[in-house]
């Protein structure tokens, strides 16, 4: 919530702070904000005790921010692993500075070299003939 505000606007918000209330009252002002605060949290914390407590001792691992929407499908689309989808792999494969240097990837390249070439593919070092047309695919059109 507060991530976005800069160290100028803090600043300048506790000069305003200064300016409206004086340097008298602003110290009993942030002490009953504080104040506040604390029995705000205080009142959600037995909140939640309460309601993990009446949920019984099947939800005593319940946390409440798997109630959040992303968290919350995130856990039931993917599951409780951290990869399901092997992401992690692709990354760790992935040589971005080669790409874009225009060097060739160590291991991507030796794959693609190794795979066998088809009639629509070619490689990119070999180019086509004078009188040769690009390939063409119907599924990719």
């Amino acid at each position: 919530m507060f991530t976005d505000i800069g160290p100028l606007e803090v600043i300048t918000l506790l000069v305003m702070a200064v300016v409206i209330f004086g340097p008298d009252k602003l110290p009993k002002l942030i002490q009953d904000t504080m104040g506040f605060v604390r029995k705000i949290r205080s009142f959600a914390d037995s909140a939640k005790e309460d309601i993990r407590n009446e949920l019984g001792p099947e939800f005593q691992d319940f946390e409440f921010q798997d109630l959040h929407p992303k968290t919350f499908v995130r856990k039931q689309l993917l599951g409780s692993t951290e990869d399901p989808l092997g992401f992690k792999e692709l990354k760790d494969g992935l040589d971005l500075k080669s790409v874009l240097n225009d060097e060739p990837a160590g291991a991507a390249t030796a794959a693609a070299a190794a795979a066998p070439a088809t009639n629509l593919t070619k490689s990119p070092a070999t180019p086509l003939a004078a009188d040769e047309r690009p390939p063409y695919d119907l599924d990719a059109t």
